[in-house]
C-alpha cells in the first residue's frame, strides 16, 4: 500500500486513488441561453450523486477549467442521463465535444434541453443552487421528474469504462 499526503506534488496520485472507486457514467445536458440564443450543450460526468429523497436534490460537478463549465453553472433546467452499458461511444464523444448531437440519437423538451435515447435512466432537474467546490463546481438539482429502464449501466473505475454484472 502506498501512501501519501494530499498535496500539488501527489495530484495525479489523488486522481488515482479516487479513481479506484467505481462510479456510473453519466452525460448532463442543457440548454443555455447564450446571448439571447438557446444553445444545447452536453458533458459526460462520474461526478454525480443523489443527495436527498425529501427534497429529490441530486448533485455533480463539472471542472472549473472545462469550456462548458459556464453553460452548466448558468442553466436553469438540466438533464442527467446514466448511461446504458452499450453506450460507451456516447460518453467518449461528450467527453470531447459538448455541442455536436448530429449522430447521437435524442430529442428535445419542450425547454431545448437534449434527452438521448438508450439511456438507463434520466433525471429532469432545475438547478436549485451552484457552490464553489475547489476547482470544480458543485451543483444542486432537484430532480422534477425521473425516466427508468431496465438496462443495465456503463461503469468506470481506474481510468477504464466497465459493465455492472448484478447477482442474482
Amino acid at each position: 500500500m502506498k501512501s501519501f499526503s494530499p498535496g500539488p506534488e501527489h495530484a495525479l496520485e489523488l486522481r488515482a486513488a479516487l479513481g479506484t472507486f467505481p462510479t456510473g457514467v453519466t452525460v448532463i445536458t442543457a440548454a443555455p441561453p447564450v446571448k439571447g440564443k438557446v444553445t444545447p450543450v452536453a458533458m459526460t460526468a462520474n461526478s454525480f450523486t443523489s443527495v436527498s429523497l425529501n427534497p429529490p436534490l441530486i448533485l455533480w460537478c463539472p471542472a472549473q477549467i472545462s469550456a462548458r463549465h459556464d453553460a452548466f453553472v448558468n442553466a436553469v433546467q438540466f438533464s442527467v442521463h446514466i448511461l446504458a452499458e452499450d453506450q460507451r461511444a456516447v460518453a467518449q464523444h461528450f467527453a470531447r465535444c459538448g455541442d455536436d448531437f448530429s449522430a447521437i440519437p435524442h430529442h428535445i423538451d419542450p425547454h431545448g434541453v437534449p434527452h438521448l435515447d438508450g439511456c438507463v435512466t434520466r433525471l429532469d432537474c432545475t438547478t436549485e443552487q451552484v457552490m464553489d467546490g475547489g476547482d470544480h463546481s458543485i451543483i444542486l438539482g432537484r430532480v422534477q421528474s425521473a425516466h427508468v429502464t431496465d438496462a443495465r449501466p456503463l461503469a468506470f473505475c481506474t481510468g477504464r469504462f466497465s459493465d455492472v454484472r448484478v447477482d442474482t
